[in-house]
């Protein structure tokens, strides 16, 4: 146990502190440089999703065309239908 009091001196400590410091203020350089990362790999992803919704939008339109064909398509068909069972009607003594 002596042995150890002796071999920790005032150099020795020091030399261990000015390591501590160096390793954290490495510590805080590679932080920010994976904040600078983060914040860069957050513009890119919002640019993709402005592109993605800009895309889903576009589908929107076009699925609003195509419902609106589909009642078109459904209300033709059944004033078809309607029209051949008055003909009928009309036509039957």
């Amino acid at each position: 146990m002596e042995a150890m009091a002796k071999s920790w001196t005032d150099e020795r400590l020091e030399e261990r502190f000015d390591r501590i410091d160096w390793q954290h203020d490495r510590f805080d350089a590679d932080v920010r440089e994976l904040r600078t990362d983060v914040r860069e790999l957050r513009a890119e992803m919002n640019a993709r999703f402005d592109v993605m919704d800009s895309r889903f939008e576009a589908m929107n339109v076009r699925f609003d065309a195509m419902q609106r064909l589909m009642i078109q398509i459904a209300a033709g068909t059944m004033a078809t239908i309607l029209a051949g069972f008055l003909g009928l009607i009309a036509t039957h003594p």
